[in-house]
């Protein structure tokens, strides 16, 4: 049942992170965040009211709501950092990067006090290596025409190595959604269940991002136009529905197993934007994404 879930997990963050991909391009990523949030919180709060599960939240006491809050503030920051990797750099690249969040998970397990096997120490420096290859772009960008001076070689490697735009967003996303796993996991999930953690989930997120608007100077006023409300409830449904079906397997079986299988988001993503947007990747980038999906499997076993 974990596999499932977590593949489950897998699928439907894949298509939400699409899906959000267009949204973020549209109204930006911190509307695009804000406004997904009540889609997901609306539905999971009429299935705990329709299920009385009400009842039940309270006998849990007031430490693992403590701990659901703070793991929600995290994953809010991580998903700000992706959208707006979306918003304004590659897909095809943000998505696997920030899908190599299985490496920190791994690390805090290591620093908790799990034994680390050689084979996932390998996975974890695959990934890291994947990523740095992912993130890189060995050319100049499109809009420097080249020079017709002579360059030594190493000015031309100081040219023509730069950090592709939007990936150290990415990145950022990937360390948050580590200690996110790692904390939802082992403190969280276990607790209060899967539908209840997500529901604070979504309403942490909401609020968080309500009353920091006026401090980091950001619009929330809500989109105009049919189309980027259908976006908008995609990405907040389907972003739930991976939620839900993550925290359960986290829930039901191994934290590291459901973790790294719905780590394969980014495989997910990075299909749909070859089929549907054709992204455009370099040899050392297709090398990096593989390696970081080599490294997850390594991870895995």
């Amino acid at each position: 049942m974990e596999i499932l879930l977590g593949l489950t997990a897998a699928i439907c963050w894949g298509a939400s992170d699409f899906c959000a991909r267009f949204a973020s391009r549209q109204i930006g990523a911190y509307r695009t965040l804000l406004w997904m949030q009540i889609f997901g919180g609306s539905v999971l709060t009429f299935y705990l009211w329709h299920t009385d599960a009400w009842m039940r939240l309270a006998i849990f006491g007031w430490r693992p709501w403590i701990f659901a809050i703070i793991g929600s503030l995290i994953n809010t920051a991580a998903s700000l950092a992706l959208f707006h990797a979306f918003e304004i750099g590659t897909m095809t690249v943000a998505a696997p990067v920030s899908s190599a969040y299985p490496a920190i998970s791994v690390t805090l397990a290591l620093i908790s006090g799990e034994r680390l096997s050689a084979l996932h120490g390998s996975g974890v420096a695959i990934i890291v290596v994947g990523v740095i290859l992912a993130a890189l772009s060995l050319a100049p960008p499109p809009d420097e025409a080249p020079s017709a001076s002579a360059e030594s070689p190493a000015q031309s490697a100081t040219v023509r190595t730069r950090l592709v735009r939007g990936a150290g967003w990415a990145i950022a996303a990937a360390v948050g959604f580590g200690i996110m796993f790692w904390w939802f996991g082992f403190y969280v999930v276990r607790e209060i269940g899967g539908p209840a953690s997500v529901w604070v989930a979504r309403l942490t997120s909401f609020f968080a991002l309500l009353f920091a608007a006026v401090p980091l100077r950001r619009t929330i006023a809500p989109p105009r136009g049919a189309k980027v409300w259908w976006l908008l409830a995609a990405v907040g449904l389907i972003d739930t529905a991976a939620f839900v079906a993550n925290n359960a397997g986290m829930q039901l079986g191994h934290v590291s197993i459901v973790t790294v299988l719905s780590s394969l988001y980014g495989a997910v993503t990075v299909l749909l934007g070859a089929i549907f947007v054709r992204e455009p990747l370099r040899k050392t980038q297709w090398t990096g994404i593989f390696l970081i999906f080599a490294g997850i499997v390594l991870v895995n076993l």
